[in-house]
């Protein structure tokens, strides 16, 4: 165990490297951090911590940098979530504030404005809606050879595709699968409609309706879709400021992983003890060695939940973050409950 003068010195290497990014020597902390020892004690202490493996020395400076170790040991044992400021705190209200048509919009919103809040990449994970009861299909023509499939579950969810329909199908078959729908699929969890998708709507549409070729996957597709998790990234680019060693290729690689629902939620794994924080190595992926991932679940009492996380580089403002993305989760906890209980109204 570190002893406190160990843990003050490790606590404004870690303070004066966020606020500099360049390696933190004895003479900086003698000068800019409230440390009363002398220059060779501060030095002797450094050696120790590093000897720890708490700190690590750079091959371009004689200062010394946190290492994974260092962040750890800080983040789990040393901050404290910082208050919001009254101006953020603010921004988020009245953001949040505004009118939305669908939880996907609530979402996407939340993630774009925690990127602007904190100048890092926010990602968003809407409520967990596989449970949702469906309770409106309809197709809408757009043209000889197309419709706008449509569906609607309790919670406010709106799917919508555009189908292309064979040639030989009349407006009579698209009435009968409008109704085959309706009278076996509405009412029942998006869960047992995926089932009944597979089994006896085949089936059925078999027996009434001529030319359904290709038809049953086209609307399996449309309705595994609205029972996907709803992801968002907001603050995509912001990586390219918050990473020193950041060369095209692995920007990339990072942007296109982005785009991957199913990879981004390996990473955004929902947490159960509150807010968690990998660092570095921690997050299993070599691309983000160097950053940090805040990430929080939120609540929606009666319903499911979702997640927030927040993603920037090691060196963050830790106690800040934190305190920023609790108070975050809070409120869009309350916006998302709101709207579920207009959506019910």
């Amino acid at each position: 165990m570190l002893t406190e003068r160990q843990i003050l010195i490790l606590k404004s290497i870690i303070r004066l490297y966020t606020s500099y990014e360049t390696p933190i020597g004895s003479k900086t902390l003698m000068n800019e951090a409230d440390i009363n020892f002398s220059s060779a004690t501060i030095r002797n202490e450094m050696g120790r911590l590093e000897e720890l493996g708490f700190i690590e020395k750079t091959h371009s400076s004689s200062g010394r940098v946190p290492s994974l170790k260092g962040y750890r040991f800080y983040v789990d044992y040393l901050v404290h979530p910082a208050k919001i400021q009254k101006k953020d705190l603010a921004v988020i209200k009245d953001a949040l504030g505004n009118q939305f048509r669908q939880l996907d919009e609530i979402v996407f919103q939340s993630a774009e404005l925690l990127s602007q809040l904190t100048s890092y990449t926010a990602i968003t994970l809407g409520p967990e809606i596989k449970e949702s009861i469906l309770t409106g299909f309809r197709l809408v023509p757009l043209n000889d050879y197309q419709v706008m499939a449509i569906l609607v579950t309790d919670k406010g969810h709106v799917e919508n595709q555009v189908v292309a329909i064979p040639k030989s199908m009349d407006v009579n078959e698209l009435e009968k699968i409008v109704r085959i729908f309706n009278e076996q699929l509405v009412g029942l969890p998006l869960m047992e409609v995926f089932k009944r998708l597979k089994t006896e709507i085949p089936l059925l549409l078999n027996k009434y309706v001529r030319t359904n070729d290709g038809l049953i996957n086209t609307f399996e597709d449309i309705f595994l879709k609205a029972g996907q998790d709803r992801m968002h990234v907001g603050g995509r680019m912001n990586i390219l400021d918050f990473s020193n060693e950041l060369n095209v290729e692995k920007f990339k690689s990072i942007y296109s992983l982005m785009d991957g629902t199913h990879d981004l939620s390996s990473l955004v794994i929902p947490s159960t003890t509150g807010i968690t924080v990998k660092i570095g190595t921690e997050l299993n992926n070599e691309l983000f060695n160097e950053f940090s991932l805040i990430t929080a679940s939120y609540e929606i009492e009666g319903y499911n939940s979702g997640v927030i996380a927040l993603l920037g580089p090691t060196n963050m403002p830790y106690s800040k973050m934190i305190g920023l993305v609790d108070v975050f989760r809070n409120e869009l906890s309350k916006k998302i409950i709101d709207y579920y209980h207009s959506v019910e109204d």
